[in-house]
């Protein structure tokens, strides 16, 4: 687990795929910057088991809420993170938090020199 002062982040297991399914498949969670995805649960097992070069990590609070998702990947050979945030925790720090939290842990443990996330200019609030 990373831990931060608000949030922590803690790696998301198989038993954990119901609630990603969940999110993945609700568009109040997407919002209207990202694709809905509309995938199944044997769709998402295949994912999580096949996935070698990401990691899916929960946005917690400290009381163990689970409040959001935020992963980091290789995109072109470039480590790229992404997030989301439950509409109602949105606007409140705790992405920028964990954001950090990411950032600081992959400089920390990972080879890399750079970190990109890219963001719809319209989403004013990413």
């Amino acid at each position: 687990m990373l831990e931060g002062k608000t949030v922590n982040l803690r790696l998301v297991e198989r038993v954990d795929l119901p609630i990603l399914l969940e999110w993945d498949n609700n568009v109040e969670f997407i919002g209207r910057f990202e694709c809905l995805r509309q995938e199944t649960m044997a769709e998402l097992e295949r994912k999580y088991d096949n996935n070698k070069e990401e990691q899916w990590f929960f946005v917690e609070k400290k009381s163990g809420a689970k409040i959001g998702l935020i992963v980091h990947f290789l995109s072109a050979g470039e480590t790229e993170i992404g997030y989301n945030m439950v509409p109602k925790e949105r606007n409140k720090g705790y992405a920028s938090e964990a954001i950090q939290i990411m950032v600081d842990y992959l400089f920390l443990s990972k080879d890399i020199v750079r970190v990109q996330a890219k963001a719809d200019p319209e989403n004013i609030a990413s």
